[in-house]
């Protein structure tokens, strides 16, 4: 009966139309999103001139390219980026099914369709985040404004009138959409906020903000100078659990991919919780049916026997199923919050120059590989991710079968000493490999090694004693070992099993063994990029070019670090020590002009030593020489009294 109400509830959904469909409203908005396209772009200037522009010189360099974001080095508005990413979640999935395509098409067609389609859901959402990343902020604005209230209606007029779906019953679409709501409502209220600012600076009632000056770097520099470490004291949060970084942020690349990961795995949940529920539901009919059959026939003894055991595991399956469901979702949750550590922390690694953390082969990826990996970071994440939750949950369901079956069920029919003594000997036959590994460990360790060379050494030395005993040791403990290593073999195929598949969705760790790691194709993805982030966004770097572009040399190019804050102001003491630090250089890389200096072309004219040669010279062609032959060999000192001016 419960089961002819649900299905009596499912037509119910599936007559609910409401003269709106998602899917096509998805390809009727590909007009509009050209045509923002087309506007903005209209507005852009390019940066060089082309062979059309002197063809169509009303064009002014016009119709330039409009970034949709900067993956690389923007940090500015992240969380509006992040909330862009979490409006197009939704969709993103959406890729993953077969409703997507409106017509049939053979099977061979359809990876290319898909394609396609991908194409078509990244023009569709390009004006999300090109109306935030395009320096006319009025145009942006009110184009942004009017594209999101439009999705915001049709979103929201979609959910509540037809709110139910096959999957999660009646509020299927409720439960499953407020994510994107949420995120499209925060980007109409940014894309407010950035109207009102335009319209502020264009009255002339607000200055126009200054360009990024990545202050979280210049502060991140300034802490490595300082000659004591800053101390903060450190909540229990931060001591137990996470311990942030205020001079470090995450570009808007990273926290998109978490958005929709996080999104993802909350939608995958649902569906898997949903339809798992609708299958287990069917075995049961299904056992119901073979019951009554059983009944009706008089079959044999066994068929009887077999139904109870078959119930059993159904209810034992579904309630592992629930109880796994959980710790899949939360162990997912944490691997995406771990990439995020891990991210900052291989960073940090890497601007302090330690590569020991990553294979000797990772030490210099390839150019193209690690700007490459910057665009395929994002979507194998969320994929890797997404296929985690389930090949974990899977994982998770076997081993609450293999405890229900070992130590609950038992008890519950009373059957303790069985189980018992079934747990008994797995756990003896474990501890006597672990036991004689130790043994072995421990008489190697007090009979055949020799003392200490040190009263403070930590370990004996690697020199053996009592040959003799040693090798009858090896001897008979030859043929304990082949028996332990039948055992071992098992446990180390079957560890590694479970390791790979427990860290499949970590793309930040290899699941292959020491060597093969360039086969891991996600972990290579990884490196990649950190490394291209490295590269791009060293603080100590970006902080050195931001000094050199504060101050150019006259009119020369002007930069966005050319309003860097904290550049010196040039006073006539940084004016001469700038000489000569010039002069120091430049002397340091041309020895031999050293010869040609005023004050020892005037000391050579000198009558008093006419043919000795000055120390001065003699410095200046031993250090051509060192040059000249490659060596760092230290000078002599030679008391030089240095010149007043330069």
């Amino acid at each position: 009966m419960i089961r002819n109400q649900v299905e009596h509830e499912v037509s119910g959904v599936d007559v609910c139309e409401n003269g709106i469909s998602m899917e096509h409203f998805l390809h009727l908005s590909l007009l509009p999103s050209v045509i923002i396209i087309v506007v903005l772009s209209s507005l852009q200037k390019r940066t060089k001139s082309i062979a059309i522009d002197q063809r169509l010189s009303f064009l002014k360099g016009r119709f330039a390219i409009v970034v949709p974001l900067d993956t690389i080095g923007s940090l500015s508005n992240r969380w509006s980026y992040g909330f862009a990413f979490g409006a197009i979640s939704s969709s993103v999935l959406l890729l993953f099914s077969e409703n997507y395509i409106l017509f049939s098409v053979p099977n061979w067609a359809k990876p290319i369709l898909y394609l396609i389609g991908a194409l078509e859901v990244g023009l569709v959402y390009y004006p999300f985040f090109a109306c935030l990343s395009t320096p006319f902020r009025l145009v942006g604005a009110v184009l942004g404004i009017l594209y999101s209230v439009t999705w915001i209606i049709i979103t929201v007029w979609d959910t509540f009138t037809c709110p139910g779906g096959k999957i999660l019953g009646k509020h299927q679409k409720i439960i499953a959409q407020w994510p994107c709501i949420l995120s499209l409502i925060f980007l109409l209220g940014r894309y407010l906020y950035m109207l009102v600012k335009a319209v502020r600076i264009r009255m002339q009632l607000e200055s126009e903000d200054p360009e990024d000056l990545n202050e979280h770097q210049v502060q991140h520099v300034k802490r490595l100078l300082r000659k004591t470490p800053e101390l903060r004291p450190l909540s229990w949060f931060q001591r137990r659990v996470y311990e942030w970084d205020p001079y470090f942020k995450f570009p808007n690349r990273i926290l998109g991919t978490a958005i929709i990961s996080l999104i993802g795995l909350y939608t995958l949940t649902l569906a898997d919780y949903s339809i798992s529920d609708v299958v287990f539901d069917k075995a049961e009919m299904w056992k119901n049916t073979l019951k009554e059959v059983s009944t009706a026939c008089n079959q044999s003894e066994s068929l009887g026997a077999m139904i109870p055991t078959l119930e059993e595991l159904i209810d034992v399956s579904r309630k592992s199923w629930l109880a796994t469901t959980i710790f899949a979702s939360l162990n997912s949750v944490a691997y995406t919050l771990h990439i995020l550590v891990c991210y900052r922390k291989h960073l940090k690694r890497l601007w302090k120059g330690q590569k020991g953390f990553l294979p000797e082969k990772f030490h210099k990826p390839r150019s193209a590989t690690s700007v490459a990996s910057i665009a395929r970071y994002s979507g194998w994440q969320i994929a890797f991710t997404l296929w985690g939750y389930l090949i974990v949950h899977f994982v998770h369901f076997l081993f609450g079968l293999l405890l229900a079956y070992l130590l609950i069920l038992p008890i519950v029919h009373g059957k303790v000493v069985t189980m018992l003594s079934n747990l008994g000997t797995i756990i003896l036959s474990i501890a006597l490999v672990i036991g004689l590994v130790i043994v072995q460990i421990v008489l190697v360790q007090i009979f055949f090694l020799q003392d200490k060379m040190s009263p403070t050494d930590k370990e004996k030395p690697l020199a053996l004693n009592n040959r003799k005993a040693f090798h009858c040791f090896n001897y008979f403990f030859f043929f304990y070992n082949v028996v332990m290593g039948f055992t071992t073999c098992i446990m180390r195929l079957l560890s590694s099993i479970v390791v790979g598949t427990w860290l499949v969705s970590r793309i930040d760790r290899t699941i292959m063994q020491r060597g093969y790691e360039s086969a891991d194709a996600g972990y290579s993805t990884w490196i990649g990029m950190i490394f291209a982030d490295h590269y791009h966004n060293n603080p100590v770097m970006v902080c050195f070019c931001q000094l050199l572009f504060s101050n150019p040399p006259k009119s020369h190019l002007t930069s966005a670090y050319s309003t860097f804050s904290d550049a010196m102001s040039e006073t006539p003491v940084n004016s001469r020590a700038r000489r000569r630090w010039a002069l120091f250089y430049t002397l340091l890389r041309n020895p031999p002009l050293i010869l040609l200096r005023k004050h020892h072309l005037s000391s050579s004219l000198s009558p008093i030593s006419p043919s000795s040669p000055s120390e001065t010279e003699v410095r200046a062609w031993v250090m051509a020489s060192q040059t000249q032959n490659g060596l760092a060999v230290s000078l002599p000192e030679i008391t030089v009294t240095p010149a007043e001016d330069c």
